[in-house]
């Protein structure tokens, strides 16, 4: 039996003992808890568009808010243990023991990270499977849907769209109208009467002019105060770029994002569909005192294929071109000359399409994107694409390379 094959059956294996428990393991991606906290300062720069409750206790319009990121360390204070195994590191609880399974009232089924309204109870339904069932979400800006793969397996998760929190899953098994159940986790909602619902309001006009004065994009490098600089690299998914330079001494941060399109789709889902004109990117903030821009570029050159057009490996779409993202002449001649040097010395066996294009916008991607390697060094697509790199990188660069690597030992 060839090894794929093998690999798969034990999969399957496993995700039959996981199902038939009470309570699931933690997800192949929830964050290891031997992974270091992600005590990064939240990003001030995205935005969702979002329906609150607003002060009169009634569903608003949708609106721009800004999004709620917090570092691994603060989620912990303020959610319980078992609201942070589920919400943040993606975990489940067990069947028929959620607190809201058996909840007949009337009212809204809020976030507990957040308080956006998720769901109401006028379209709760028992489904029998032991979690809290929906056909519909309340508002289908409030909810985002990402894909899931652990287990060999491939679903929908349902995410909180303001705060990320992990919800559930969502299923084409469900009643009219929609066909749809959304499975969710008690843990991570909070139940409000309809009576009671104005006590989670929120101020609209607020919320909205907050949204209006958040940070924009970064469309320059960083001042040369503080010897501090950035470069935009893209080279298939962020999470391998991202995991590659943060092992790097003197840069100071890794951020994954999106370049290339617009903000009205910065985001996953849409990215996704290679219809945005985005790449997933990385914005890399160095000290080019100890790191320069060219040293930069020939690590990223050596750690993915700059010769295949819109693909890396498996992941194929314009989204994961190889692309330099270039925020001054300068940045674009060196580039520039690098991809020559390379081309004309035939250090690969192909010409390098990698893409010089001029930095109009960066817009950071989802908090549950940031650090992923670090925080899920287990996740099977870590654990075959990104880690075989990082290694690389350590090997290659050992002049380079931080004391410790930031993502735990195996």
């Amino acid at each position: 039996m060839p090894v794929l094959s093998i690999m798969r059956t034990l999969s399957l294996l496993l995700l039959a003992l996981v199902l038939s428990a009470c309570e699931r393991p933690p997800a192949a991606n929830a964050a290891s808890p031997n992974s270091a906290p992600d005590e990064r300062s939240p990003m001030s720069t995205a935005t969702v568009h979002v329906r609150v409750i607003n002060k009169d206790g009634k569903l608003s319009e949708p609106i721009d808010v800004p999004k709620l990121v917090l570092s691994d360390a603060e989620w912990q204070k303020r959610l319980t243990k078992e609201q942070y195994r589920i919400g943040r590191a993606k975990g489940t609880e067990p069947a028929f023991c959620g607190g809201l399974l058996n909840n007949h009232e009337e009212g809204v089924y809020a976030c507990v990270g957040c308080n956006l309204p998720l769901f109401s109870s006028d379209s709760k339904f028992n489904s029998g499977t032991g979690w809290p069932s929906f056909f519909q979400p309340i508002s289908k800006e409030n909810v985002h849907e990402e894909v899931d793969r652990a287990y060999g397996m491939v679903r929908t998760e349902i995410i909180c769209n303001r705060c990320d929190m992990h919800l559930g899953h969502v299923f084409d098994d469900g009643p009219r109208p929609t066909g749809l159940r959304y499975c969710l986790n008690s843990e991570v909602m909070k139940f409000i009467p309809n009576a009671k619902l104005a006590t989670i309001g929120e101020d609209v006009t607020a919320l909205a002019a907050a949204a209006k004065a958040t940070t924009r994009p970064t469309t320059k490098p960083a001042s040369a105060s503080g010897n501090r600089a950035e470069a935009v690299f893209a080279g298939g998914c962020f999470w391998c770029v991202e995991a590659v330079f943060e092992e790097l001494d003197g840069v100071y941060e890794a951020v994954s994002g999106y370049a290339g399109g617009s903000k009205e789709t910065a985001n996953y889902e849409a990215v996704c569909t290679g219809a945005t004109g985005h790449a997933e990117a990385v914005k890399i903030i160095y000290d080019p005192s100890k790191i320069s821009y060219e040293k930069l570029l020939e690590v990223h050159f050596n750690t993915h294929d700059p010769t295949t057009l819109n693909r890396q490996g498996n992941d194929t779409g314009p989204q994961y071109r190889s692309a330099i993202f270039y925020a001054s002449d300068k940045e674009r001649e060196l580039a520039q000359a690098f991809i020559d040097d390379l081309n004309a010395s035939k250090h690969f066996p192909r010409p390098i399409v990698t893409t010089l294009e001029p930095l109009k916008a960066f817009y950071p991607a989802e908090a549950y994107h940031q650090n992923y390697a670090c925080q899920n060094p287990r996740q099977p697509y870590i654990s075959h694409i990104a880690l075989p790199k990082v290694e690389k990188v350590r090997a290659k660069y050992k002049d380079l390379v931080k004391p410790q690597s930031p993502i735990p030992a195996q």
